[in-house]
């Protein structure tokens, strides 16, 4: 299979983003911007994120059991560029706050979700991180969507 093929279809699947994050053992926040998010349980609440094996931010959500999710709106998209980008500290300057469970989480985000993590499996070059939902929170808004390797607008 030809990856640039293989990318190019998959940017055919229209995706909202959102900002995953955990906290280190020094109680600072990490994060990282993901589209690769999906629910997996209603009973129990569960849901996975991936993460890319080479990323220096696994080993912190996995010694962290527990990350958080902020599903992005339209007005947060420099957030998702900032959080995309490598080699910074992504949440210097950013205002976050911490959840219920102590999970760092961005304001004004659409939705919130703090979830612990249940298990976590290795599939190809990423690793899955399946978790169980322990709080969410709802707000509203214009979601922050990307489709064919572009930032998109709902009409």
């Amino acid at each position: 299979m030809d990856s640039i093929i293989f990318r190019r279809a998959c940017a055919q699947f229209a995706t909202g983003v959102a900002i995953a994050s955990a906290m280190d053992e020094h109680l600072q926040p990490h994060g990282l911007t993901i589209n690769s998010f999906t629910s997996v349980s209603m009973d129990p609440p569960m849901v996975l994120i991936c993460i890319d094996r080479t990323s220096s931010i696994l080993p912190i959500f996995q010694q962290a059991g527990r990350y958080g999710l902020s599903f992005l709106g339209e007005p947060q998209r420099a957030l998702s560029t900032r959080f995309a980008q490598r080699g910074q500290d992504r949440f210097d300057g950013v205002e976050w706050a911490t959840g219920d469970s102590g999970v760092p989480l961005i304001p004004g985000a659409l939705a919130h979700l703090e979830c612990r993590i249940t298990r976590s499996i290795t599939a190809g070059d990423h690793d899955i991180l399946i978790a169980e939902v322990v709080s969410a929170d709802i707000q509203t808004g214009t979601p922050l969507l990307y489709y064919g390797s572009a930032y998109r607008r709902l009409e």
